[in-house]
C-alpha cells in the first residue's frame, strides 16, 4: 500500500497532495487545487474516497472533492454554504450527515447531504464560548463537543436517521480549570476519550459508559517538554490504529509528544518529545500506524515520521514545502502503484 497525504494552506488558499514514500518517508507534490479562501478543517468520509475542507473566509462553505482510488488525486464534486466560520468539521459513520463546530460563532451544526451529493443545513444549536471540535462516537448514538471558553466538554444523543441532535442529561462534563479543551479522539472501542487542553498543555483519559455514553475524568497528564517555558498552546493529538500509543502537537515549543496507552485502563505514560516543524498545528498518522505527518503552520514546511512500533518514538524522515500557513493533515492508503 501507499500513502497519499493531504494538506490545506489556510494562507495559500489551497489543498495541496502529495506522495508519500512508504521505503524512505519522502514526501513529494503530485497535486495541488485551489479553490481559494482561508482553508483549515478537513474531513474524509467513511469510505475515505471524499475529502471535505471547510472554507473560514467568505463565502463560508463545505467544498467536497472525490479522491481518485487509484492515484489519490482530487476532482471537485462542489460547494455548499455553512453557518458559520467552522473550526471542525467530520462526517457521522454513515457519511449522510456533516457535523461542524464554531469557534467564534459559539454553535455546533448538522449538514444532511443531498441527492446531488452537496449538503444543505439541518440544524444549528448554540453552545457554550468557543466550540471548537465535534466528533460522533463509533456506535453513531453520541455527539460530543468542546467549549473552550467555558472548559466544558457537551453531550447529544445523534439519530442516525434523521441527524438530530438533542441535549443528554447531564449535557456538560466540567474539565479541569484552565485547560481550554480543544481537539479529542476516541480510542477504537468508543470506551475511552483522549483530551487535549489547548491553554494549559494537558491531555486528559475520559472513561465512556457504553449504555449511556456518561463520561468520568480518569487521568490528565502533561504533554509539555522538559524545561518548557513560555505559554502553553496545545493544537492537535491523534492515536496509532492499534491504540498502543498516542502523539499531541505543543506549537509553542514546536514538539510532538508521545504517550504509551494502557491496554487495560487506556491511561497514558509519557514516552518522548520530538522536535518538529515550526509551530505544528495539524498533523495526521497514516491507516497502517507507521507514519505521522506533520505541518508546521509558521515554516510552511510538512514533515514525516516512521513510527517505531516497539518504543512508540518518532524517527524523522523527510520534508517538503507546502503552501502558506499549512494547518490540516489528512491521510489515506491506496495500492502501491500510486506513489510509483
Amino acid at each position: 500500500m501507499a500513502a497519499i497525504v493531504y494538506v490545506s494552506n489556510a494562507g495559500s488558499g489551497e489543498v495541496m497532495v502529495f506522495a508519500l514514500d512508504e521505503a524512505t518517508g519522502a514526501l513529494s507534490r503530485v497535486q495541488a487545487v485551489s479553490p481559494t479562501g482561508k482553508l483549515m478543517p478537513l474531513a474524509l468520509s467513511p469510505a475515505r474516497d471524499r475529502l471535505y475542507v471547510a472554507r473560514r473566509s467568505e463565502p463560508l462553505a463545505v467544498i467536497g472533492y472525490a479522491i481518485d482510488a487509484a492515484t489519490g488525486h482530487l476532482s471537485p464534486v462542489g460547494e455548499a454554504p455553512l453557518p458559520h466560520s467552522m473550526a471542525f468539521i467530520t462526517t457521522d459513520r454513515s457519511g449522510r450527515f456533516l457535523l461542524s463546530a464554531s469557534y467564534g460563532g459559539n454553535l455546533v451544526a448538522v449538514s444532511a447531504m443531498q441527492d446531488d451529493g452537496r449538503w444543505a443545513t439541518a440544524q444549528v444549536v448554540p453552545t457554550p464560548p468557543n466550540a471548537h471540535c465535534i466528533q460522533v462516537d463509533p456506535t453513531n448514538r453520541h455527539v460530543y463537543a468542546t467549549s473552550l471558553g467555558a472548559g466544558v466538554l457537551m453531550h447529544w444523543h445523534f439519530d442516525a436517521a434523521s441527524g438530530a441532535l438533542s441535549p443528554a442529561e447531564p449535557f456538560e462534563l466540567p474539565l479541569p480549570a484552565g485547560c481550554g479543551p480543544r481537539h479529542f479522539v476516541f480510542d477504537r472501542g468508543g470506551s475511552r476519550i483522549y483530551l487535549l487542553g489547548e491553554l494549559d498543555g494537558s491531555v486528559s483519559v475520559l472513561r465512556v459508559e457504553p449504555a449511556t455514553g456518561d463520561l468520568a475524568l480518569v487521568q490528565t497528564v502533561s504533554l509539555l517538554p522538559p524545561g518548557f517555558s513560555g505559554k502553553p498552546w496545545a493544537a492537535d493529538l491523534h492515536l496509532t490504529p492499534d491504540g498502543r500509543w498516542l502523539v499531541a502537537s505543543e506549537r509553542t515549543s514546536s514538539t510532538l509528544a508521545t504517550f504509551a496507552v494502557d491496554a487495560t485502563n487506556g491511561t497514558l505514560t509519557p514516552v518522548a518529545h520530538t522536535p518538529t516543524e515550526t509551530q505544528p498545528r495539524g498533523f495526521a498518522i497514516d491507516p497502517a500506524g507507521r507514519w505521522l505527518v506533520a505541518a508546521g503552520e509558521q515554516s510552511g514546511r510538512i514533515a514525516s515520521y516512521r513510527i517505531d512500533s516497539e518504543s512508540g518514538t518518532l524517527a524523522h524522515c523527510g520534508s517538503a514545502p507546502a503552501g502558506l500557513e499549512p494547518n490540516w493533515v489528512e491521510i489515506v492508503a491506496l495500492p502501491a502503484r500510486a506513489s510509483e
